[in-house]
């Protein structure tokens, strides 16, 4: 096909999507229409990942269970029974179009080393150029607290993340993000396209979402949906909430996005409201991905940002801040350090928190980034404020000069729009 251009979609497919939240049987028909519309995305040369949740509905359904228990052990036991249970209908629909597939479990552990975490990317790619479908699904059989992602829309943004997708779409019971919720506010108005999270004006508390909170059979809400547009987009993914029962829809809006790609977000919106008017795609909300210059490109520093869970804090003061962000930055040296929060081990990742002058109060600094530290919370505090020559006096020991290399820390990219005044918010503290 003269100038086909092919994609990489990653489709996020929420609980309430997958199974009836009066019933909780399986919605068999809206599944076989999404196997149908991702198997015509497949066979047009597009690359699909496809991020489901359900395992724990599934599991219910199975054993007669009416609620959600709230012990950890048996949502465990139930997610054991409903993965089973969920995989094998995927196999069954894709099978009848001669679809292959394969079924990924992850854990937030299963990354936290850089090696497995590269390890999951080339077998995601692996698998892609293969042309089977991979189904990811957090492994919930598993899964605590402390090695949870939280939700499967944080895990569909890490996964588009990890196979430098193009496309990111959330598909829910909600055709897109409103200013508040439709549900109790008949004022509300759809938000159609979104140049920068920082600049949105939505209201999100629990049990107000905008748009609806989290199904009863689900864990997400449209708060989560916010938090993986964020994650997403800073590595230049442009991320879709559409609605479910249309999955047929896809291509349309990519080709939307693609006319309207590079105009200003006003213009686009104007062309958005006219093609929905025109029923030429249905109503839903974009995320523009960061422009080449902005994202994130190294997967290293996009791992370290999102892909690790932090333990503590360092405070660093601004122009400590500006020699670890300058083009040729320097690794974070002792003498950088003002103080420590919380406790942690040597190789643990740790927030990286600033504070405009060296005698302005701990409680003023703001979160920057996000650093895996050479030594622990109690060696830190111990050497903090020192040059380097003086570590091995003081601890008796010395691995290395910096508390963090500069290859171990990462800053998350500012969106053009808002860099500016997030400069002059860390000058007025």
């Amino acid at each position: 096909m003269t100038g086909f251009k092919p994609y990489t979609i990653v489709v996020k497919l929420g609980t309430s999507s997958l199974v009836d939240e009066d019933t909780r049987e399986p919605r068999l028909a809206n599944m076989a229409l999404i196997v149908e519309t991702i198997v015509k995305l497949r066979r047009q040369g597009h690359r699909i990942v496809v991020v489901s949740s359900g395992a724990i509905a599934f599991g219910m359904k199975r054993v007669g269970m009416a609620t959600k228990p709230l012990e950890l052990s048996k949502v465990q036991a139930l997610a054991s029974i409903g993965q089973g249970r969920l995989i094998a209908l995927f196999d069954d629909l894709f099978r009848q179009l001669n679809q292959p597939i394969s079924q990924i479990l992850i854990t937030r552990n299963d990354i936290s080393d850089y090696t497995q975490y590269r390890n999951a990317v080339n077998t995601l790619n692996e698998l892609l150029e293969m042309g089977v479908i991979p189904i990811v699904n957090e492994n919930d059989t598993l899964s605590v607290a402390e090695i949870k992602f939280g939700d499967n829309d944080t895990l569909s943004a890490i996964t588009a993340a990890m196979v430098h997708a193009d496309f990111l779409f959330l598909m829910t019971d909600v055709e897109c993000l409103y200013t508040d919720n439709p549900r109790v506010n008949p004022d509300a108005q759809p938000i159609l396209v979104v140049g920068s999270i920082d600049d949105l004006h939505v209201k999100t508390e629990s049990g107000t979402e905008s748009g609806g909170g989290g199904s009863q059979v689900g864990t997400g809400g449209m708060t989560t949906k916010l938090i993986a547009a964020e994650l997403a987009t800073s590595v230049g993914v442009t991320t879709i909430v559409c609605l479910s029962s249309q999955p047929q829809s896809i291509l349309n809006i990519v080709g939307n996005i693609l006319r309207t790609n590079g105009l200003e977000v006003d213009e686009q919106i104007a062309i958005v409201q006219k093609e929905i008017a025109n029923k030429s795609i249905p109503l839903h909300t974009r995320f523009l991905g960061l422009p080449s210059m902005n994202k994130i490109k190294s997967d290293r520093r996009f791992w370290l940002l999102h892909g690790l869970k932090t333990r503590g804090a360092l405070i660093i003061d601004q122009g400590c801040y500006e020699a670890l962000t300058r083009k040729n930055r320097a690794g974070l040296l002792p003498a950088g350090v003002l103080d420590v929060e919380g406790s942690f081990h040597e190789s643990e990742c740790v927030l990286i928190k600033v504070i405009p002058l060296r005698e302005s109060p701990v409680v003023d600094a703001i979160e920057v980034g996000h650093c895996r530290v050479n030594y622990s919370s109690t060696e830190i505090s111990m050497i903090k404020g020192h040059k380097s020559k003086e570590i091995e006096s003081i601890l008796g020991f010395a691995d290395s000069e910096y508390i963090a290399h500069r290859d171990n820390l990462a800053f998350p990219p500012l969106n053009p729009s808002a860099s500016q005044s997030t400069i002059d918010l860390l000058k007025q503290l």
